[in-house]
């Protein structure tokens, strides 16, 4: 048990410590993430010590179930292959300038359309898309506009890690918990459409408060054009991320895992896209810029994190703690427990560690503290940057621009916005429950 133990605190301190600080090792060109080396050897040590005997992580790995993390992972990379392909085509960029030249003179204007379509690319994408694409290209158009970026790409964060609560492909962490335990994609919606929808109302509320001011000010007309230099390549990725999403809200009708549609969804955007360039005469750039862009460095991170939650569960810790937590108010203990713990641990190997815990929950109590918990770490990763890996992106991003935001300012309006809307969320699944 001391050894599980030892290894769960380990593997967290230097999430959090890696995390904070962008730990990275470069090599060359390359930067390599230092954030899942503990993890990984500290579940090479538990495989070692037969605290979770290798055939037992066999079968986890490669069995046919719902809890096999390789599928998790299949989802989220076959995802972000996509959500990064259409990015190097310049679909994304092409949308938001579309959008700044509707706003004319009113950066209200633009500061709500900005939120509307963020938050219907998040609904199809994920957070970390949003982060990656449009970071730096709000900033770059705020410096050209003379604009002060804040209120913009701080919006932009907000609203990616609010949206992307509602289909379980938002968020890495929704894709692990929903699949631990078996539920399907239309499931995840009707339970999480009103918590998303009644935390992106009050977070939204909180952001024109907090920007009121520097909303206020005139904006210089936009004259910004993005053009589409092959039009059948963007055309092949969104047919391909439209087709996987609708597939994936009927999956539990046609019996097809979700994992396999999305990675046949995957596979079938990236062939057009070579069938595509070459037929152009034009290289392969986006499809190698893309597979350079794509979080490989997950991989290792969650299977490692895997192997040390299923030590913890061998243990009976995780059962232990479930009996210490389980009850009538379940739902809003497991949504604040989980937020909370996202900001210790970073939401990922929370979610994991949670999973364990609430696989011995209650029947009764189940599913509203598995929801609350999908809930607690998305809202969690609004109170600090710690928080989440999209939050660590961003803010390295906006360091990079030359944005003054530090981790202070994060902590100074995320803690205003965290909890409200935290607790919209946790009201509106409340609300679901007793439907």
């Amino acid at each position: 048990m001391a050894l599980s133990l030892s290894a769960l605190c380990l593997s967290c301190l230097s999430v959090v410590v890696c995390t904070a600080t962008n730990a990275k090792l470069r090599i060359g060109k390359f930067a390599i993430h230092l954030y899942w080396v503990v993890p990984f050897i500290c579940a090479v040590v538990l495989a070692a010590t037969g605290e979770v005997p290798t055939s037992q992580i066999a079968e986890q790995f490669f069995g046919d179930s719902d809890m096999n993390p390789l599928k998790t992972l299949a989802i989220f990379l076959s995802m972000s292959a996509m959500s990064v392909y259409l990015d190097r085509v310049g679909f994304f960029k092409y949308l938001a300038a579309k959008v700044m030249r509707h706003a004319g003179t009113s950066q209200l204007k633009l500061f709500v359309l900005l939120y509307l379509i963020i938050s219907l690319i998040t609904l199809v994408t994920s957070n970390s898309t949003i982060v990656l694409t449009f970071t730096p290209f709000i900033c770059y158009f705020a410096k050209h506009s003379n604009i002060n970026p804040v209120p913009f790409v701080f919006m932009e964060y907000v609203a990616a890690n609010t949206w992307s609560m509602f289909l379980m492909i938002g968020n890495t962490t929704n894709v692990y918990i929903a699949t631990y335990f078996g539920v399907g994609f239309t499931d995840y919606i009707k339970m999480m459409a009103v918590p998303t929808v009644f935390a992106a109302a009050v977070s939204f509320g909180l952001l024109l408060l907090i920007f009121r001011k520097d909303l206020k000010a005139p904006l210089a007309a936009s004259e910004l054009e993005i053009a589409i230099r092959n039009k059948p390549a963007l055309a092949v990725g969104v047919t391909g991320l439209a087709v996987c999403t609708v597939l994936l809200i009927v999956s539990s009708y046609i019996s097809v895992p979700m994992w396999l549609i999305c990675l046949a969804s995957a596979a079938a955007v990236m062939i057009g896209a070579v069938i595509c360039l070459l037929a152009k005469k034009q290289s392969l750039h986006p499809l190698a810029k893309t597979a350079k862009r794509m979080p490989w460095h997950l991989v290792p991170f969650l299977l490692s994190m895997f192997v040390v939650v299923l030590s913890l569960m061998n243990n009976g810790i995780t059962e232990a703690i479930a009996e210490v937590f389980d009850g009538e108010q379940a739902l809003w203990t497991f949504g604040g427990l989980s937020a909370a713990a996202s900001n210790l641990m970073n939401n990922l190997p929370m979610s994991m560690f949670f999973v364990g815990i609430l696989a011995e929950v209650a029947e009764a109590s189940l599913t509203e503290a598995m929801f609350a918990t999908v809930i607690g770490s998305n809202m969690g990763s609004l109170l600090t940057p710690v928080a989440s890996m999209s939050a660590i992106m961003w803010l390295s991003i906006v360091k990079h621009k030359g944005v003054n935001f530090r981790f202070k300012h994060f902590v100074a309006k995320g803690v205003f916005i965290c909890l409200p809307t935290l607790a919209a969320a946790l009201g509106g699944l409340t609300l679901m429950m007793t439907v």
